[in-house]
């Protein structure tokens, strides 16, 4: 068996598993070995029942009593357990078999995240153990993955077994280099991370994966610095009446930071070689008008231009501003995004090569086979995190080596920028406009929700919009934290009750939004969301990618601990983005002196470089289990703040090995 191959050629895969693996992006065997566990479930020895704390899973062991049982539209099982220390509730929804099993005055043993319902403790949702079953369970680590209707980790699990079985993986580091940096072999490593002992030896695992992680992207960007310096500047730019013309127009003045990145890209526009410049800054910074300004500038000195975005909800917002300002200097501009029509698409592409359009903004569509430039003079890459090294390499070569100036709102400590955008030169835009009003930050644990809820309200009720942000899609195996399915009907019913209460039949349009969404579906909500449809946006981490809703005036994030500090200001950066005063509630699901700790540094401040700071000096390899950033360079394991040891071993290691300084 070859890396390569499809994944039918896995014992117990047949066509129709295929079709469901291919829903989480695997594809072929090394797909799925490649498909690592995003946590561990570990089953732990049956704790007393006072030691039951928020939002820890907790296995409970004793005599149930008070059990009910209402049906209607969710059929609601409620029950106590009891043993010699307290007493703690038990519900379950849409389970009525569970009555026949379930007897007063008999001894059960569950397991199951505890949450605050109301005034008291419970667990929804407990699963039920035989006694033997579970004592197998004890002391082992079950893994736990991203997974799809269809397919449990139980089946992933089997079919990594299978794999690893029928595989030689080969290893690339010298054995020297592993022993010195405490690097195990790759197919060592992999069969750990699945199947880990220890959380100890899985993190070990892991350390080598992202290593290798780390190295093969790091190496890809090695290439293009290499040939930086060695392009001649074939669009020079010398020439900026026009952008003057549109400052003059602007109803702000740029910020001195902005004023000083825009220094920088005029200097490496008019430069003997091609200008490859990253701008950093804050969300929120204004970051999109100085990417415009180099747009026309690119375009008033006979050129073309494309802007590259992750999303077509941004895609659009861009297209629609960009033209706003620009149509009026005769800038003719065009949308390219994947859910257009092929024929759509082939006028697009006939128009670029015969100069009837100057610029294109648009997502992935933009390096799809079929589109050439005319005469490509710049290539804007915007949330350039989320693109890799070879979709940026794509992008350039649409042109004749055309500038490239990509933008971040992801503030990253500058030790790290350096190495990350190792092939870019860096401008940094760390403050804010001034008519920005900071965001008011608060954070509660869950009895503070019903309150929460009442002020989402409140802002509803005055013209105003909200987000509010789960860790997860669905209830999980793992039984842990909100997921966005249960909470919206939770909400939609909470807010029904909240108007007949109230007399005033406010109705609040509560809808859903998270990745495993098709992309006309996500699409759809989003523009729903961003047109005013729509009050309460409840939704994954997919909102993180900037698109502005000026009306938004509350984010509130369910379970926050889970989340780094970076994704959380990314997360508060989606409101504060138009005048009226915005809010930030960072809701806990469980308590603790280190998580205290880090979310009063974004209670406390606003400025997201200092956040990135504190990440990266409280976050370590320890803490990856349950925090993670997501999207950071579509990387499957490896996190610059918790690995940033690992990043800079891996710089070292690149540079040795390919000669580049």
């Amino acid at each position: 068996m070859n890396l390569s191959d499809n994944v039918k050629t896995i014992k117990g895969i047949g066509d129709k598993t295929v079709k469901l693996l291919e829903k989480l992006g695997i594809f072929t065997v090394s797909d799925i070995l490649e498909h690592y566990p995003r946590d561990y479930d570990e089953f732990l020895i049956p704790a007393p029942i006072n030691t039951a704390q928020e939002g820890k899973i907790i296995a409970v062991e004793g005599v149930i009593s008070r059990l009910t049982s209402r049906a209607g539209r969710k059929h609601i099982i409620t029950c106590y357990v009891s043993d010699t220390s307290g007493a703690l509730k038990l519900v379950w929804f849409n389970q009525p078999y569970l009555v026949k099993l379930l007897k007063p005055g008999y001894r059960y043993l569950f397991r199951g995240m505890v949450k605050r319902d109301n005034a008291e403790l419970a667990i929804n949702q407990p699963k039920m153990y035989q006694r033997n079953e579970y004592i197998r369970l004890l002391n082992n680590l079950q893994p736990i993955y991203d997974l799809t209707k269809g397919i449990t980790s139980n089946f992933i699990s089997k079919a990594v077994h299978e794999a690893l079985h029928d595989i030689e993986i080969e290893d690339n580091l010298p054995a020297a280099f592993r022993k010195t940096n405490n690097l195990m072999k790759r197919q060592e490593a992999i069969k750990i991370i699945h199947f880990p002992k220890s959380k100890q030896e899985a993190l070990l695992a892991r350390r080598r994966l992202v290593f290798d992680e780390f190295t093969e992207f790091l190496t890809a960007l090695r290439e293009l610095q290499s040939k930086k310096n060695e392009e001649l500047n074939r669009y020079p730019i010398t020439s900026y009446e026009e952008c003057d013309k549109l400052l003059c127009k602007l109803p702000f003045e740029l910020t001195l930071a902005q004023q000083k990145a825009w220094v920088d890209i005029t200097r490496d526009l008019s430069s003997k070689t091609l200008m490859s410049r990253m701008v950093e800054g804050d969300v929120g910074s204004g970051k999109t008008i100085i990417a415009m300004l180099a747009v026309l500038a690119t375009v008033k000195a006979g050129f073309q231009a494309a802007v590259m975005v992750p999303t077509e909800v941004l895609a659009k917002q861009h297209y629609e501003e960009f033209n706003q300002r620009l149509s009026e200097f005769g800038v003719k501009t065009e949308l390219l995004v994947g859910s257009q029509t092929a024929a759509s698409k082939k006028k697009i592409y006939a128009k670029a090569v015969s100069k009837e359009i100057d610029v294109i903004i648009g997502t992935h569509a933009l390096i799809q086979e079929g589109l050439e430039f005319n005469c490509l003079g710049l290539a804007v890459i915007d949330e350039q995190h989320r693109f890799g090294v070879n979709q940026r390499k794509a992008l350039k070569e649409k042109g004749l080596k055309p500038h490239i100036l990509s933008m971040s709102a992801t503030p990253i400590p500058r030790s790290l920028s350096l190495i990350l955008y190792g092939d870019m030169d860096l401008s940094v835009i760390n403050e804010l406009p001034k008519e920005r009003l900071p965001i008011k930050n608060c954070v509660v644990d869950t009895s503070y929700r019903p309150t929460a809820f009442n002020f989402i309200r409140n802002e509803v009720k005055n013209g105003h919009q909200a987000y509010i942000i789960c860790p997860m899609v669905e209830e999980s195996e793992d039984m842990g934290g909100e997921n966005v399915t249960d909470y919206t009907e939770t909400l939609k019913e909470y807010y029904q009750m909240a108007a007949l209460k109230a007399g005033d039949g406010l109705n609040i349009s509560v809808e859903y939004l998270h990745g495993k969404m098709k992309a006309q579906e996500k699409n759809e909500v989003m523009e729903r969301f961003v047109s005013g449809q729509i009050q309460v946006l409840v939704s994954t981490t997919v909102v993180e990618v900037g698109v502005n809703v000026k009306n938004a005036t509350v984010m509130m994030i369910e379970n926050a601990e889970r989340f780094g500090l970076a994704q959380l200001h990314q997360l508060r950066g989606r409101v504060g983005r138009g005048a009226d005063q915005s809010y930030c509630i960072f809701m806990k699901g469980c308590a603790g002196k280190e998580i205290d700790e880090r979310l009063d540094i974004l209670k406390n401040n606003n400025n997201g470089f200092k956040v990135a700071e504190e990440d990266l000096r409280l976050r370590g390899p320890g803490d990856i289990f349950g925090i993670r950033q997501s999207g950071e360079l579509s990387w499957k394991l490896a996190d610059i703040y918790a690995d940033a040891d690992l990043l800079s071993l891996a710089s070292e290691f690149v540079k040795d090995t390919t000669g580049t300084k």
